[in-house]
């Protein structure tokens, strides 16, 4: 447990000065409400939806992402992360690569990883919300989130029992930044988590 501690330090989207705001690199058994639209997991379509879609991740994770009107194609890059990392985690994998490219590569990988380690995995619902491209410099740009996690659980995958006591990180919203990059293929990859500054409410 200690280990998962230190790693999600590390891995802190603020940095460790702000302890409960890490970077966080998803089914439920009811369906979706409220005008949400639930959908499996896999290839996004050219078009992006508009307003709050609900996405199956897992046996008892969801992931509800809200969309903003006429989404920027951008902003699939952060939610196939969040999405993916999750998964992973659900899944018990040890690494997360797909769509990341050096530093977010070994740092979605490790924190990944410490579940593993630590036998833990998520359940609930987790929200992606107020998503927008913040700049673009050349073939570069920076997308930006937030996350609200307080409706997720960690669990052991021994005895699919809560954990106790839960990560004070899962209480407080929290933004995530990444630098994303478009490749000669193409291809928009994350190359990096960097510092948000956002101060996310819910």
């Amino acid at each position: 447990m200690r280990r998962a501690a230190v790693v999600l330090c590390l891995l802190l989207v603020a940095g460790c000065g702000t302890q409960e705001r890490p970077y966080r690199p998803q089914e439920g058994g009811s369906p979706a409400t409220d005008g949400a639209r639930e959908t499996p997991t896999g290839p996004a379509e050219e078009r992006l939806p508009e307003g709050t879609e609900t996405v199956r991740i897992a046996d008892g994770l969801k992931a509800r992402i809200e969309w903003p009107a006429n989404p920027d194609p951008l902003l699939k890059v952060m939610v196939d992360q969040y999405v993916g990392t999750r998964k992973a985690v659900a899944e018990r994998q040890s690494t997360y690569k797909s769509g990341l490219e050096l530093d977010a590569a070994v740092q979605a990988s490790e924190w990944v990883e410490s579940f593993a380690t630590e036998k833990w995995s998520m359940r609930g619902t987790g929200r992606l919300y107020n998503l927008r491209v913040s700049a673009r410099f050349g073939k570069g740009a920076q997308i930006d989130a937030c996350v609200d996690e307080s409706g997720v659980r960690m669990v052991s995958t021994g005895t699919g029992r809560a954990i106790s006591p839960q990560p004070a990180w899962l209480r407080t919203p929290y933004g995530q930044s990444v630098a994303a990059r478009r490749g000669a293929d193409g291809v928009w990859r994350i190359r990096s988590y960097v510092p948000s500054r956002e101060r996310c409410t819910r």
